[in-house]
């Protein structure tokens, strides 16, 4: 294994952490102007049509692949900045 794979073994980790942190607040904010309503559905809510219940799932499913993947990838480039090797 290279030293820029250990490198970025404990960055990942901690990046993943955060990634969720802040894919859930972007998600939160994102509904309250789409959903005009506070939290999201769950899917087991009575109350909710399955219009909105998937919509939120859809929704919340590509925030947060899309703020994991540009978190992972800040990460991986620092860290090949740091180290001049890629760590995947």
């Amino acid at each position: 294994m290279n030293t820029a794979k250990v490198a970025y073994k404990p960055l990942g980790m901690a990046l993943g952490a955060v990634s969720g942190v802040l894919a859930g607040a972007v998600f939160k904010q994102l509904w309250k102007k789409i959903g005009h309503d506070e939290d999201a559905p769950d899917a087991t809510d009575p109350d909710r049509t399955w219009r909105e219940v998937l919509l939120a799932a859809t929704l919340q499913g590509a925030v947060f692949a899309a703020v994991k993947a540009g978190v992972d990838r800040a990460g991986a480039t620092t860290v090949h900045r740091l180290t001049g090797a890629w760590p995947g």
